[in-house]
């Protein structure tokens, strides 16, 4: 009796052990079935109530809400199917439009302090300023002004095409534009073309992209400096007798000459066209009946400085122009052309108010 007790026992607890696994079996089927359990990831939809879903909706499964101890052992009940999400639909709905309102919201427009123009140590370091790190040196030493300020704040937007850009006092030619000196050569017209086939101005920068002009002329027989730009209004003011630049060039006349030339010449000498004054006069060589005298002024009419010295009674036999405002021709070869540095481009732009 006492071993049929034991072997029913025994059986029994067999028995409930196989039936507590096959229960334990079926739950594990259901669960990766995706029947009445929680389904697998991939076996998920997000189309339920609290989602927005519609007809196919189903609700979030059974869960037990607790409310003691917590997972170690508090006591809690199972929710029922069908009862109210824990977030309402009405809540849910105000969050998704809260949410899609600011991904759908406009752009604030950009202020000039943090997004428009271009940081001014980058717009000068590409106006030829230097590199980028010597720019920075250039504004902390206070050297550099924007629209008469004077800037030492790193990183500072500046607009090249509108703001007005100095640096010790100078303008800097922030813009794309070209600036150059030529030594012309005795012979070359002073035009960018010539119909005749002649050598012209056009000749020495028929390789560039950009269209550039001469800034006033030069008679074809004269030597010496001409500037040519892209700088419609540079180019203006340079040969505008309003704002005064002066030219200088060199004569070469036969003597002897009478020692108040100088004081006629800046009297005046009545031409067909007007009178002619002279800025300046002086006698830079004397080789017997040979002088070189240099003359200045601040007019541009054609051939101007041949007629007053003939006028005068000394024809010129060979003329150069010697400097133009700022811009002195040096020891630059004749039919060289060469592009004017950033403080030559600043002198000029000071010379007439730019």
């Amino acid at each position: 009796m006492r071993s049929g007790n034991n072997r029913n026992s025994s059986g029994g607890g067999s028995g409930s052990k196989g039936r507590g696994q096959q229960g334990g079996g079926q739950r594990r089927g259901q669960g990766a079935g995706g029947g009445k359990g929680t389904p697998r990831p991939e076996e998920r939809r997000y189309d339920r109530p609290e989602w927005g879903g519609g007809e196919n909706a189903r609700p979030r499964p059974e869960r037990r809400t607790g409310t003691g101890a917590g997972r170690s052992g508090g006591v809690g009940q199972i929710r029922p199917k069908g009862t109210a999400p824990s977030r309402p639909r009405e809540l849910q709905a105000r969050v998704e439009d809260a949410v899609r309102a600011r991904h759908d919201k406009p752009a604030k427009p950009s202020t000039g302090s943090d997004l428009e123009g271009e940081r001014l140590q980058k717009v000068l370091a590409r106006a030829g300023m230097g590199s980028r790190r010597a720019c920075e040196e250039l504004i902390e030493q206070g050297r550099v002004m924007v629209n008469g300020e004077v800037v030492r704040e790193q990183g500072k937007r500046v607009d090249a095409a509108t703001d007005k850009i100095e640096v010790d006092g100078l303008t800097v030619a922030t813009q794309s534009y070209l600036f150059f000196a030529l030594n012309k050569p005795a012979g070359v017209v002073a035009t960018m073309e010539d119909p005749d086939g002649r050598q012209c101005l056009g000749d020495y920068v028929n390789n560039r992209e950009t269209r550039l002009f001469h800034v006033g002329r030069l008679d074809t027989e004269t030597e010496g400096i001409i500037l040519l730009t892209n700088h419609g209004e540079l180019a203006h003011r340079l040969t505008h007798p309003k704002y005064g630049v002066k030219k200088t060039y060199l004569a070469a006349i036969q003597g002897p000459i009478p020692r108040d030339l100088g004081k006629q010449l800046a009297k005046g000498i009545e031409l067909e066209d007007g009178w002619a004054r002279a800025d300046g006069f002086k006698v830079v060589q004397n080789v017997g009946k040979n002088y070189l005298v240099e003359v200045t002024l601040h007019e541009g009419r054609k051939h101007i400085v041949r007629r007053m010295l003939a006028e005068a009674g000394f024809p010129v036999e060979k003329l150069v122009r010697t400097q133009f405002g700022p811009i002195a021709l040096g020891d630059q070869k004749s039919g060289w052309l060469r592009r004017l540095t950033n403080p030559e481009v600043g002198q000029l732009m000071k010379a007439v108010g730019l």
